[in-house]
């Protein structure tokens, strides 16, 4: 770790948060993770909490904005695109991180099927309430791809008329509108959202540039005919138009990340990408007694996926059902349910499926100053690979996923958790498939063993959270560079360190702190032949730190300040360790300010001041063997002004 960085550390310990002083994590903080609503101190597991307040004084512009600068999780363009990013957390790699953590929005998982990440393009800023990020553990109430933990975000129906609006350089345009009423019997919400600009790379040989366009509608109906009975359905559209940067040797990197570099076919045109997707949601609940509850939601998904620069179009089709009996008394919390999921990826040469069917059971157990959780889980998981010429394929597996913790507390200050948790991947349908073409068969899912120990300390000015972790793994999926086959890493382990403190310094300042230390190693790989063993895994920093101070003068007025950092680590692909090149670190030091004047607000805010030259780093055999690659990311300064109404 440089000196630069702990300077930073221990400076914005005593001077630092994006976080309104009135708004700070002081007091209770309820989380929902597995189901049970419970402060977070009170939790058999680790947890991470963003607010709506936190996310309005950030001044983040998108969803990827804030989960990049605000909180733990190490996330990076996917080829300069923010709308489907590498997200990771405990060391799972920037390379398929993603697929190790389940992200849901209102219980709707965003998992893919392929190696497509999670779409957060298609999510509006504006309309999320609450993101709870869990570590180590969810995998009895999530399942499949668990791993590393989730990130569960909630919206919420709105009331009244709001309307923002802002601009920026690069041609950056935002805007979101939303309107909504709350009777007796129904709640009924509507919004829409905008989101572009117009690159940051210079034009290629097409007159294009890297640019992005984002627009997504959304409304949410809730019906309440009785006080034991609710009802809901959600629809949301989007549809996103992007274009990819191309990748850059470290030399041109170095001297301009704004050039186009080369393309696959050896010319200078950047990859086109049309996303369009349709969700909708319904759902209802039951209150039996005061303490018994039934729900019963489904889900469904049409994607389209239209690669326009090498006329790949894929189809997707999702639907997903969830079944629960939830029991709630004053000691014993319980809730068993049933959830499948059916994916379906139509290209023009095969039809790919995978489908999950569950059950699970998660317990709570709280008598004086103790709180216990069991939970377990069974799920199977169907594979079909149908091509249009030739013989189909198909797999199964079963797998199961359980969870034990508790949860001390000494006084109404302090509170001691550890849990243990199995948890389990199982193999997107890619996987199946070698660098090229052709079938690689069925490789095994990947299954982790997690032990977290954690302090919670609250008091009325500080809000302090410590967790300690291990995480044992089997069958880490992953793709091998030398031999371009997706196999996995036989033996693998991961520890680390992880702190967060909220200091309300006095009524116009307070500050705040996520620092995380992880390392993630490769014990034993067959395929690399013993080269790989004792190795770090790629893509995956030791350290992270997001500092924020936030300042309010004078009530209307809020400053924000804050600086992300990402240590350096061994490039995408260098499991061997070998190469001469690294991943830089990532820095970016961001300021925002707004002015309230009753229901009008007016804000500024400016992203990597400093131009720091930020890029997610590759091994790479083109144009030399054995070289690093660049894909410029967040490498300029940006800003933006904008105003917010509400009615």
């Amino acid at each position: 770790m440089n000196k630069t960085a702990i300077a930073s550390l221990v400076g914005f310990f005593f001077s630092s948060s994006i976080f309104a002083a009135t708004d700070i994590q002081t007091d209770d903080v309820v989380v929902t993770a597995n189901r049970f609503e419970r402060k977070d101190t009170e939790t058999t597991y680790a947890s991470e909490i963003h607010t709506r307040e936190m996310i309005d004084a950030s001044g983040a512009a998108s969803l990827y904005d804030y989960l990049s600068q605000q909180t733990s999780v190490n996330v990076l363009p996917s080829a300069g695109n923010r709308a489907t990013p590498l997200i990771d957390m405990r060391g799972f790699s920037a390379e398929s991180g993603y697929q190790n953590i389940v992200i849901t929005v209102d219980g709707q998982r965003l998992n893919n099927i392929d190696l497509s990440s999670q779409l957060l393009g298609a999510i509006p800023l504006g309309n999320i309430d609450r993101i709870e990020i869990t570590k180590g553990s969810g995998s009895v109430i999530y399942g499949d791809g668990a791993t590393a933990g989730t990130i569960q975000i909630y919206t919420k129906a709105k009331t009244g008329v709001s309307v923002s609006a802002s601009a920026g350089n690069y041609g950056a345009l935002s805007g979101f509108l939303s309107a909504g009423i709350a009777e007796q019997y129904f709640d009924l919400s509507a919004s829409a959202a905008h989101d572009s600009n117009d690159g940051y790379s210079k034009k290629d040989q097409t007159g294009e540039r890297d640019d992005f366009t984002s627009n997504t509608q959304n409304v949410k109906l809730k019906l309440k005919p009785t006080d034991s009975l609710r009802f809901n359905l959600e629809a949301t559209s989007s549809r996103i138009d992007t274009r990819y940067v191309n990748p850059l040797t470290l030399a041109q990197f170095k001297a301009d990340p704004r050039q186009v570099g080369f393309d696959f076919f050896g010319g200078k045109t950047l990859t086109h990408q049309g996303l369009d997707t349709d969700q909708w949601r319904v759902g209802g609940e039951y209150d039996i007694t005061s303490k018994l509850k039934i729900s019963a939601n489904h889900y469904h998904e049409d994607k389209l996926s239209d690669f326009i620069t090498f006329g790949n179009r894929l189809n997707y089709d999702y639907s997903s059902n969830d079944f629960a009996l939830s029991y709630s008394g004053e000691s014993l919390s319980t809730i068993v349910g049933i959830q499948t999921f059916d994916g379906v990826r139509d290209s023009a040469t095969n039809s790919t499926s995978k489908d999950n069917s569950a059950v699970f059971l998660q317990n709570e157990y709280r008598v004086d100053a103790w709180t216990f959780s069991a939970g377990a889980r069974r799920e199977k998981v169907k594979y079909q690979f149908a091509p249009n010429v030739g013989a189909s394929q198909n797999d199964s597996r079963r797998l199961d996923a359980w969870d034990i913790g508790v949860n001390y507390r000494f006084n109404s200050e302090t509170s001691l958790f550890a849990n243990y948790n199995q948890a389990f991947q199982a193999p997107d349908v890619d996987r199946f498939f070698l660098f090229g073409g052709g079938f690689n068969g069925f490789i095994e899912p990947a299954k982790s063993k997690t032990v977290n120990l954690g302090l919670n300390h609250v008091v009325a000015s500080n809000r302090l959270k410590l967790t300690a972790f291990y995480i044992d793994l089997g069958n880490e999926i992953y793709f091998n560079p030398f031999t371009f086959a997706n196999t996995n890493l036989d033996q693998t382990h991961k520890y680390g360190f992880e702190a967060q403190d909220y200091w309300q310094i006095n009524d116009q300042l307070s500050s705040a702190i996520i620092y995380t230390y992880t390392r993630a190693l490769i014990d034993k790989e067959r395929d690399g032949a013993g080269a790989f063993d004792g190795k770090e895994l790629p893509g995956a920093p030791k350290h992270s730190i997001n500092a924020n101070l936030n300042y309010q003068p004078w009530q209307p007025v809020n400053i924000n300040l804050s600086h992300t950092w990402r240590s350096s680590s061994y490039v995408i692909g260098d499991f061997a360790n070998s190469l001469a090149g690294r991943q830089s670190n990532y820095h970016s030091t961001n300021l925002a300010a707004s002015y309230q004047y009753k229901n009008l607000q007016w804000f500024a805010a400016v992203s990597n001041i400093f131009e720091h030259k930020n890029g997610l780093f590759i091994r790479s055999d083109f144009p030399i063997a054995n070289d690093v690659a660049v894909y410029p990311s967040d490498f300029s300064r940006t800003w933006r002004i904008g105003m917010k109404a509400d009615f």
